[in-house]
């Protein structure tokens, strides 16, 4: 029998897709620690990017609300996503249209919460947004649910297998110290800017980072 770690890239990939790579509860673990991270670095970058182009091109805007490059809600949305699309890998276009409905309902419902529980805030809203063809209330709209939708590709099939990759290959050791090492200080960030910076009243990431003379687009 072949082991696991002697799998070819490829065969890994086929072995995922069908549902017959089986993996372990650290490996487990370890992958969605690694998506989480991964999957809020890529939504920090594609808005940093988009708002480039959206504030004029005249200058880049800081995104999030942490001190890392990472977005909370872009790592949500991609264990949604990951969970609904299980039993359906196999087909790129179901996965396309069930993470379009998928995102867009975090988005709607999330904004709305955030919109209600908080005296009308906002921390996304598409009424003042370039491409925002669809829109609902500035909480959702067409072009983004597209995005997301073609995002949820290259989660399926680039992200998720490489992080899976990494726990076939990886001693059990090397890869639980990167994954829970990478999560921990991600999430060591997410909560001192949600929850410490607002009780003990240090300065959160966005305090921080106007200081120094970054701009968040408003």
């Amino acid at each position: 029998m072949v082991k696991d770690k002697k799998l070819s890239y490829k065969t890994l990939f086929r072995k995922y897709l069908s549902g017959e790579l089986k993996l372990e509860k650290y490996q487990k673990l370890g992958v969605l620690f690694l998506v989480i991270v991964l999957s809020g670095i890529f939504g920090w970058v594609y808005e940093f990017i988009f708002y480039y182009f959206d504030g004029g091109t005249g200058e880049f805007y800081m995104q999030g609300g942490n001190f890392l490059p990472w977005i909370n809600i872009y790592a949500i949305g991609a264990v949604l996503i990951i969970i609904a699309t299980q039993k359906i890998k196999r087909y790129p276009w179901a996965v396309f249209l069930v993470a379009m409905v998928v995102a867009g309902l975090v988005e709607l419902i999330g904004g709305w919460l955030v919109y209600t529980m908080f005296d009308g805030a906002r921390y996304w809203d598409y009424n003042t947004e370039i491409l925002n063809f669809g829109n609902i209330g500035g909480f959702v709209c067409l072009r983004s649910v597209l995005f997301f939708g073609v995002s949820a590709l290259f989660l399926t099939y680039v992200m998720v297998p490489f992080c899976i990759f990494l726990a076939k290959r990886m001693s059990k050791r090397a890869f639980l110290m990167l994954s829970i090492s990478l999560f921990a200080i991600f999430m060591a960030d997410e909560v001192y800017n949600l929850l410490a910076s607002k009780v003990f009243g240090w300065p959160d990431a966005m305090e921080f980072y106007r200081s120094i003379g970054w701009k968040y687009l408003t």
